[in-house]
């Protein structure tokens, strides 16, 4: 080839951002792709440390310095990092080599945000309907014994003379009647309510003033709205129970004190449940909580997977069945002091 190659062009041009980092973490350059990335230009990007240009990451940093002192690679998938207050997903590659006698590191961070979101919506799926069917089974085993119990205790109560005795029987059917409730909240809603043209925000505000009845004075609850979002065709019995049940959850994990952010969005070229939608409402609820432990976020919409003690571990199970059957779809991103549930709902009109 008679003109000479431009390794810089050549770089710039891939879509993987590269990073080359010292053992101090400084960086010495960065790609397009990297500016893209980390919203800073080249300029403000060199000579800057690299665990400052991030809000938070996954990755242990300290890796990538014995990987500098001992010369080696190493790869990890699925590394979150926030940048801006916004998560992404990156996998990340790191590679020693040496440059003028000096040990430096290759960073690469290809983004598969997309990849992860369709993922995690494959994984909810099979996991609800997993545990749609495991509920079920169970439901039936617990259903027919309950009923023959609470049946035996009506018979035997109108045989008994005294009232002291009567209170026994009393016990029982309450109990069964208990435990036939929370059986029913376990098999949730099967069918999709009556669908009508709603206001989400009114929604919204619903909500917003049932949970401000009952929670501690020490706990805000604020609104972002955009008043732009269109009606949206919902069940709003449903709809509200779905989004009480996750702004309650926040409330809980606040205790006395924080804050809870209500807002809204339209999201453009979503893809829900297999089909893309132009439009879709996106409803945010963020609190700077102590956040979901990492061993339920994995689990976190089965029934029964609670982080509450006393919890049922029910509502977030309800939640997404309701929000399902609207054809949407629930995300949650969670890191110490900062939670969100991310609720998206399709504009079909």
């Amino acid at each position: 080839m008679n003109n000479p190659i431009n390794i810089q062009t050549i770089i710039d041009s891939q879509l993987t951002a590269v990073l080359v980092v010292d053992g101090d973490l400084v960086v010495h350059f960065a790609n397009t792709a990297a500016e893209q990335l980390l919203t800073l230009s080249k300029r403000r990007l060199k000579d800057a440390r690299l665990d400052q240009l991030v809000e938070d990451i996954s990755l242990d940093m300290r890796r990538i310095q014995r990987c500098i002192e001992l010369e080696q690679s190493f790869t990890n998938s699925e590394v979150q990092i926030v940048i801006d207050g916004l998560p992404r997903w990156v996998d990340v590659s790191v590679t020693a080599f040496t440059l003028n006698r000096r040990i430096l590191a290759l960073m690469e961070l290809r983004l598969i945000d997309q990849q992860k979101k369709i993922s995690q919506e494959l994984q909810q799926r099979a996991q609800q309907q997993a545990a749609r069917e495991l509920v079920r089974g169970l439901a039936h085993e617990i259903k027919n014994p309950l009923g023959g119990l609470r049946g035996a205790a009506q018979l035997l109560e109108r045989e008994l003379e005294k009232e002291e005795l009567k209170e026994f029987t009393h016990l029982i059917i309450a109990q069964a009647d208990r435990l036939r409730n929370l059986v029913d909240r376990l098999l949730g809603p099967q069918r999709p309510g009556k669908r009508e043209v709603i206001n989400l925000h009114s929604v919204l505000e619903q909500v917003r003033r049932l949970v401000s009845m009952d929670m501690a004075p020490g706990i805000s609850l604020m609104r972002d709205y955009d008043p732009s979002i269109p009606d949206l065709e919902a069940d709003p019995e449903q709809l509200q129970q779905a989004l009480l049940n996750m702004v309650r959850n926040a409330v809980d994990a606040l205790g006395d004190h924080g804050h809870i952010t209500l807002r809204t969005r339209t999201a453009f070229q979503v893809m829900l449940q297999g089909k893309r939608y132009r439009l879709a409402a996106e409803i945010r609820i963020i609190d700077d909580g102590p956040g979901i432990p990492a061993s339920l976020q994995d689990t976190l919409f089965y029934p029964m997977v609670t982080g509450k003690e006393g919890g049922t571990g029910l509502g977030l199970s309800i939640a997404q069945e309701l929000i399902h059957q609207h054809q949407g779809r629930i995300e949650c991103q969670s890191r110490p002091g900062h939670t969100e549930f991310i609720i998206y709902l399709p504009l079909s009109r």
